[in-house]
């Protein structure tokens, strides 16, 4: 009774089932809540010991013995289930460690939490609520927005912005120089290679979620760009001068080359690369391990090495799975073509004598 009250939900079963905990549906207990939110999952539905499910209101849930606990945003219910429990990360109690490196001239909003060991340059600015967790370095003149949080070993170069409600996890470096040489050219030929410098900046916007290990290069001249509600995951890298539109997802390991643009709402599945200079439209949807090359129109899907528009990129992966059988019927018709010629040749040789 009292989850149902807490998500928002229509209970239908047991009001007084006592619940201990969270689970998965294969893992769950007479004594644990899961969630079910989709039809795909009905084989492990079957199976289950759970004994409440939240779930949506409009699915239909056949021959479970479950407590339910109906909602319209089953996803949100379940966050609320989680943090009942304690299974989420608590926000650190606001306070600045005294092990922590403050520099001059930083304003600090109120109620921060800055951890221990944490290093924060002068001039830098810390947004009202924003919690940095343990070995947090925030560079000179850099911009931390309200309600952010920068999980262990985040680290913000000199001058760049973070909106507000951002979520930066751990190990991500935000700021670092692009990836720029010149060929020094002697006599005997290359001789080495001078740095480019970056004088640029990172510019993130609201409501960014940035994962652990991730990279944001500065922008040489300007700023590199992440628009509002973008999302990247782990060891994504977004290099100098790339501009990143709204609510954009960057899946697991995707490179985008320098001074390219993303368009908004644009995903790129695990292991894309984007190459330098050109554009991704809004709304295209890249399939994982494709390589872009040149700009691509929105709204579409892509895939494969040189990335295609996904009906051409199917149509001639179906051909690469028939390369064996193509091979063997061009082989039969080599063979039946040479004894054709074979018996022609010898009709006329027949007929001359």
């Amino acid at each position: 009774m009292e989850l149902a009250a807490l998500c928002g939900a229509e209970l239908i079963g047991d009001p007084q089932l006592r619940i201990d905990g969270p689970a998965s549906l294969e893992a769950a207990g007479p004594n644990e809540v899961s969630f079910f939110g989709h039809a795909r999952y009905a084989k492990e539905l079957a199976s289950t010991r759970a004994g409440a499910l939240v779930v949506p209101r409009a699915l239909d849930v056949k021959d479970c013995a479950a407590t339910l606990l109906r909602c319209s945003d089953p996803n949100a219910a379940f966050t609320h289930v989680l943090n009942a429990f304690g299974r989420l990360p608590a926000r650190p109690a606001p306070g600045v460690h005294p092990t922590a490196v403050i520099g001059r001239d930083v304003q600090l909003g109120v109620e921060v939490s800055i951890g221990a060991y944490c290093v924060v340059g002068e001039g830098a600015r810390i947004g009202a609520g924003a919690v940095l967790h343990p070995h947090v370095v925030v560079g000179p003149r850099a911009t931390v927005g309200e309600r952010s949080e920068l999980r262990s070993f985040v680290t913000l170069y000199d001058g760049v912005t973070l909106g507000a409600r951002c979520l930066l996890h751990a190990g991500a470096v935000i700021g670092a120089d692009g990836f720029g040489f010149d060929p020094r050219i002697g006599r005997a030929g290359l001789e080495g290679w001078d740095k480019v410098p970056h004088g640029g900046s990172v510019e993130i916007g609201d409501d960014v979620e940035v994962g652990a290990n991730a990279c944001v290069d500065r922008g040489r001249f300007e700023a590199t760009r992440l628009g509002r509600g973008a999302k990247l995951d782990n060891l994504v890298h977004v290099g100098h001068n790339v501009q990143i539109g709204e609510h954009v997802l960057l899946i697991a390991q995707v490179g985008i080359a320098g001074s390219t643009k993303v368009g908004a709402g644009a995903v790129l599945a695990g292991r894309v690369g984007v190459n330098t200079h050109i554009e991704i439209g809004p709304g295209a949807r890249v399939a994982p391990g494709s390589n872009v090359w040149h700009s691509i129109e929105g709204g579409r899907d892509y895939g494969g090495y040189w990335a295609l528009p996904r009906g051409e990129w199917m149509r001639n992966q179906a051909h690469m799975n028939r390369i064996s059988e193509l091979a063997e019927r061009v082989r039969a018709l080599e063979k039946t073509l040479a004894k054709n010629l074979e018996k022609r040749l010898g009709n006329e040789q027949g007929g001359g004598a």
